[in-house]
């Protein structure tokens, strides 16, 4: 059986949303969501938080999660990536603990609405189809091939005006990635030190399962979405 491992990213700084990690969603801080989730899943031998931050540890602890460690200084600041997070914790694993994991999957701790039936076809996916990465995507809303630009007196210009008279079902569908999850094979991590890699698949979302949450008004929307998805008679 191959051993999996969950790694939750959650440190304390957050610029937008003071506390943004641990804002209150509903009954329980939003983070709780993407560790029960985890939990929930069953997929994993290991569940663990990555923060520099003492709350945010105990609230994971508190939820289910394992924080083993605190995230070094270095991979604390607002220079330093999800891969680099990523790969401190499996570094530290294999050095300290002893413990060397197959597949590892990464889920952002503002991700309330994560489905456990995606993570577990994404699950499925990247063990049958050894893919070097598995996350889930959700189509741009508008096209973006009628993206406008705007130059420094506020004057407008389409990016593409070779689409200007273009239907809109006839323009290619463009996708971004929907910032919940992403399972990774973990050889491929350390030499591509990074998700989006040769071999990374793409699990399509409908926009209500999707939202991310940059400010209030995102996190207001998070809830309606929350209820559309969880609450029958909503």
């Amino acid at each position: 059986m191959k051993k999996n491992i969950a790694i939750i990213p959650a440190r304390g700084g957050s610029k937008r949303i003071p506390r943004k990690n641990i804002k209150i969603f509903f009954d329980k801080p939003i983070i709780a969501y993407s560790i029960l989730a985890a939990l929930e899943s069953g997929l994993f031998d290991e569940i663990m938080v990555s923060t520099d931050d003492d709350e945010i540890a105990e609230i994971a602890i508190k939820y289910g999660a394992k924080v083993p460690f605190m995230r070094s200084e270095k991979n604390s600041d607002d220079l330093a990536t999800t891969t680099d997070v990523l790969i401190e914790v499996l570094d530290y694993y294999e050095s300290v603990c002893n413990l060397k994991f197959d597949l590892a999957c990464c889920i952002y701790p503002t991700s309330p609405l994560v489905q456990i039936k995606h993570l577990k076809k994404g699950h499925e996916l990247i063990l049958e189809k050894q893919f070097d990465s598995v996350f889930p995507i959700v189509a741009f809303s508008f096209p973006i091939w009628r993206g406008i630009t705007i130059d420094n007196q506020n004057l407008v210009s389409m990016e593409w005006p070779e689409f200007y008279n273009a239907r809109s079902q006839d323009l290619k569908t463009i996708y971004h990635d929907a910032g919940q999850w992403y399972w990774f094979n973990i050889d491929a991590i350390r030499i591509e030190r990074k998700l989006y890699m040769d071999r990374s698949y793409g699990i399509i979302l409908e926009d209500t399962e999707v939202q991310d949450i940059d400010n209030l008004v995102d996190f207001k929307l998070a809830e309606l979405k929350y209820k559309l998805l969880n609450d029958s008679n909503f």
